[in-house]
């Protein structure tokens, strides 16, 4: 009797256990699930990002990350380094922060890619004080290579796409100007422009004539990391900037009917004169885009860089400076003095011209 009191008691208790152990596990499924249905629209969110699926597919024959082995050195090296740039465990510094450097890294293997998107980690930081540093970085896909000019330490009349990194306002450095926020920009600031070989980027205006467009970038002497990228997708140019320690990605640039040929070469360049800074480049990580295209975009082929209605895109004119209040007083006072000389010598003459009219007459 008492051992099929106990065995019903352990019966009892086990099937308790059962019921609670399927509760358990029933519950962790759910768990599970919503985990599972978390990430799934997560991952449906980036895969649907800007209205096009996104391969999230690392092209490292076109990528610079470290430990950067066998940079600009080693013939299986994807990238040459250039003028003063030197490689550290870190980074690639383009130039230090001394003057009259020049420095830049270019990717050995043309890029056949229709479409896609360069994510670039850099730092800009130096001794200098705001406005006493320079002279900022550029990004480039152009047809030509390892060249040296005024262009952020790259030629002039380049064939391609440069962005620009600009920490120096060589258009303002004149402090008695009148700002305009009409024509003149808050600096450090980036820019994008096309070339098609014979379109001069203007260094005194900063490049201001020839801009796509840009944004205002605090990038420099920043505890943060900052970053930068660059996508081309079905002609759309779009720039856009995190360098505000938040992880997001701002807006900077975003135009259609920008037309790149395939087969350029990407690369990093700055330069110092005057004024110094370190430029350095952390990584550059280049994504191809999956996209879906007609027969007839498929057919396409660029042939010369161009942007599509590029001479509307400047169309804000330098205009002239407003006279000051003193400037406006003097001009005044000196009008009237001369309308009142000109009435007084009008006097004069027509009393001369009576008189000798009435000497004539007798």
């Amino acid at each position: 009797m008492l051992f099929s009191t106990m065995n019903k008691s352990n019966r009892f208790r086990m099937g308790s256990f059962k019921i609670f152990d399927l509760m358990l596990n029933q519950r962790n499924i759910h768990e599970l699930t919503c985990r599972f249905a978390a990430v799934l629209l997560l991952t449906c969110q980036c895969l649907a990002d800007d209205g096009y699926e996104m391969d999230d597919f690392l092209k490292r024959e076109y990528s610079l990350t470290k430990p950067y082995q066998g940079l600009g050195s080693s013939s299986s090296s994807y990238w040459d380094l250039m003028g003063n740039a030197m490689i550290t465990t870190e980074h690639v510094r383009l130039t230090p922060d001394l003057q009259s450097r020049q420095g830049a890294v270019w990717s050995r293997v043309p890029c056949f890619l229709r479409d896609w998107e360069l994510q670039v980690h850099f730092k800009i930081h130096g001794h200098g004080k705001k406005n006493l540093n320079g002279d900022g970085m550029a990004l480039w896909y152009t047809k030509e290579r390892m060249q040296t000019g005024p262009v952020f330490g790259n030629m002039n009349l380049f064939t391609g796409l440069g962005v620009f990194v600009d920490t120096y306002p060589n258009e303002n450095k004149n402090h008695e100007k009148k700002y305009n926020p009409s024509t003149q920009r808050v600096f450090p600031y980036v820019s994008g422009m096309v070339g098609n070989g014979t379109l001069a980027y203007e260094h005194d205006r900063d490049g201001q004539s020839t801009e796509l467009g840009g944004c205002t970038a605090l990038v420099r002497n920043i505890p943060h990391d900052t970053f930068l990228l660059i996508r081309y997708t079905k002609n759309r140019l779009t720039i856009q900037i995190d360098v505000d320690g938040k992880q997001e990605w701002q807006d900077c640039l975003d135009l259609p009917g920008v037309r790149l040929p395939r087969g350029y070469f990407f690369g990093a360049s700055s330069v110092t004169g005057d004024l110094s800074d370190n430029h350095d480049l952390i990584s550059m990580k280049l994504y191809q885009l999956t996209v879906e295209r007609t027969p007839e975009e498929e057919e396409e082929e660029e042939l010369i860089p161009s942007v599509d209605n590029f001479e509307h895109l400047n169309k804000v004119e330098v205009q002239e400076e407003g006279m000051s209040g003193v400037q406006l007083f003097f001009t005044i006072v000196f009008s009237v003095i001369g309308i009142f000389v000109l009435g007084v010598v009008a006097v004069v003459m027509y009393g001369r011209w009576k008189e000798n009219s009435r000497k004539r007459f007798y």
